[in-house]
């Protein structure tokens, strides 16, 4: 069921119905990573590049200046981590304007008998999606922290992002046919597959250059998916769920 999501997402990634908002998705991730990018570096040249010349090098011998020179690497290759971990919530909230024009195509395309989605009202889809960046941005501050403990770093790379991400894209398409609520109720109850689809969307993430179209991949994989559960499990309702 998510090899088939992931491969009929895979194939609408390039689908002339979706070339439209193929570029306006990568255009506006690379726009917001450049962005973002500044900010991290303006910040880290105004606030913590003064103090590390002030604390740091004064309390050395003369001969040591070249330490200045490390510690701009490092401050360069932290730079870079944190564009990655940032990666997932810039992706995330981009999906937040453009899942209903990939679902509205997928949709019309490979499920042309049945009823069509409704977009979410603009109000709802913007508090959800600035909601989501926050508990997305927190799980990856975690994730960092977590990068310290040997073992355990990758795993938790994966695992955040994949349950993160799977959540957030899985009720955003299952929330074009439900109610928030059931939508919710029904993400949990299939939360084992969701969380194994939102593994490959972490593996995907992980892929330079190719990750910047991870929103796309995503939104479509999710479609798939709710589709496929929504089939296999043809009476679910929140009333059906007991309290």
């Amino acid at each position: 069921m998510i090899l088939d999501a992931a491969r009929l997402s895979l194939a609408n990634l390039f689908a002339p119905e979706t070339r439209r908002v193929f570029w306006k998705v990568l255009g506006l991730t690379v726009l917001a990573l450049v962005i973002v990018w500044f900010a991290l570096r303006e910040s880290f040249i105004a606030f913590a590049w003064p103090w590390l010349q002030g604390v740091l090098v004064p309390d050395l011998p003369q001969w040591a200046g070249w330490l200045t020179l490390i510690f701009g690497i490092l401050a360069s290759i932290g730079l870079a981590l944190g564009l990655a971990l940032l990666l997932a919530p810039v992706t995330a909230i981009i999906a937040g304007f453009f899942l209903d024009d990939v679902a509205e195509v997928i949709e019309k395309r490979d499920y042309p008998a049945d009823e069509p989605g409704t977009a979410l009202p603009l109000g709802p889809a913007i508090l959800g999606s600035v909601k989501f960046l926050g508990i997305v941005i927190a799980g990856n501050l975690l994730a960092l922290f977590l990068l310290f403990v040997p073992g355990v770093n990758l795993v938790a790379f994966f695992v955040v992002n994949g349950y993160l991400l799977g959540r957030e894209f899985f009720e955003f398409a299952a929330m074009r046919h439900r109610p928030p609520e059931e939508a919710r109720l029904f993400r949990a109850k299939h939360a084992a597959t969701v969380l194994l689809a939102g593994l490959m969307i972490a593996a995907f993430l992980a892929i330079p250059v190719v990750n910047l179209l991870t929103p796309l991949f995503a939104a479509g994989l999710m479609v798939h998916l709710h589709k496929a559960l929504s089939r296999k499990d043809p009476g679910f309702t929140a009333s059906s769920v007991s309290p």
